[in-house]
């Protein structure tokens, strides 16, 4: 798009084109303007003024702009979009998103609900959908802290109704990575740790999974591990595999917090085994600390002596 542009500066299409391709680059990245040229923001802008009809460009710009704290902007153009293509699935479905980031729960289930009616199969709908009854529930759960006469009726109908949507979600697409880690917490906080733990190895087993969906499978099976299956080993072994993975993010530094001090901790009570003291090292190392690193190894060293990773890493 960029060397199409560089011929055609002014045509609608390359600009589109290259616009929803920043914008979702930077959505991947986690961040803003990854290639180091213009945002996504701004190209935009640029391609809905050549373009005001585009259906792809307007609800993205709209997202976009509440993403950067614009929302009275971004509203004027979700609602622009809807004016005009009240009836396209792809636009209901930004305007369910910008209303449901919003706080805008009854809004984004009535757009969602209505996208739903006219493409019945699709995982994502499925998914934002059992996601506003989860937003819903957390609402409810809150005010009851308040209100003991909250109906809990309502509550379990709405964990009910974002279990069924999550499995509808599966049940279209298998392969649903993130919206899978979330069918497997709820399965988690109902109680059907089976179901949950056979969701979390479907997706161990797979070797295709990018470094930020393999971190997030670790940490969250870690979370699992711990405090549902109250299986500290499985959780410290699947909380440092997603640390060893190299990918910066607030999961590998969850990670890393959490595993340091359940390290601290067993060394303080003197349960500490070999293997313990070589991970303290490795988050020393991780972070730049060679001394303390270099003591954790050698109390590793110590006790396993013939241990050819704790002696690597001391020589290292």
């Amino acid at each position: 798009f960029a060397k199409a542009l560089e011929k055609e500066p002014e045509n609608p299409e390359f600009n589109s084109g290259y616009a929803i391709t920043i914008y979702h680059l930077e959505d991947e990245n986690f961040a803003k303007n990854p290639s180091g040229k213009e945002s996504s923001l701004e190209l935009l802008k640029r391609a809905v003024e050549l373009n005001p009809d585009d259906v792809f460009i307007v609800p993205l710009l709209a997202v976009n702009l509440q993403e950067t704290d614009k929302m009275e902007e971004g509203e004027k153009w979700i609602k622009e979009a809807l004016q005009k293509h009240p009836d396209i699935p792809y636009v209901l479905r930004y305007a369910a998103k910008f209303y449901r980031k919003k706080g805008d729960l009854e809004t984004s289930l009535q757009h969602l609900k209505k996208a739903l009616s006219l493409t019945p199969n699709s995982a994502f709908m499925h998914h934002q959908i059992g996601l506003c009854y989860r937003a819903q529930y957390l609402v409810m759960k809150q005010e009851s802290r308040y209100d003991k006469c909250q109906a809990k009726d309502k509550m379990e109908e709405l964990k009910r109704l974002c279990i069924f949507h999550f499995e509808k979600m599966v049940e279209c697409n298998p392969n649903f990575f993130y919206a899978n880690l979330d069918l497997a917490k709820r399965y988690a906080e109902e109680g059907q740790l089976q179901k949950a733990d056979e969701t979390y190895q479907k997706f161990l087993t797979i070797s295709n999974l990018t470094p930020p969906e393999k971190q997030q499978l670790h940490f969250k099976y870690g979370r699992f591990q711990g405090f549902y299956r109250r299986s500290q080993s499985e959780a410290i072994k699947h909380y440092l595999a997603a640390l060893k993975i190299e990918f910066d993010s607030s999961e590998r530094d969850k990670c890393q917090c959490i595993l340091k001090k359940l390290m601290e901790k067993k060394i303080r009570k003197g349960k500490a085994n070999g293997e313990d003291f070589a991970i303290l090292g490795f988050i020393h190392q991780l972070n730049g600390e060679m001394e303390q690193a270099g003591e954790a190894y050698r109390e590793a060293l110590n006790i396993g002596p013939w241990n050819e990773e704790y002696f690597s890493a001391i020589l290292e």
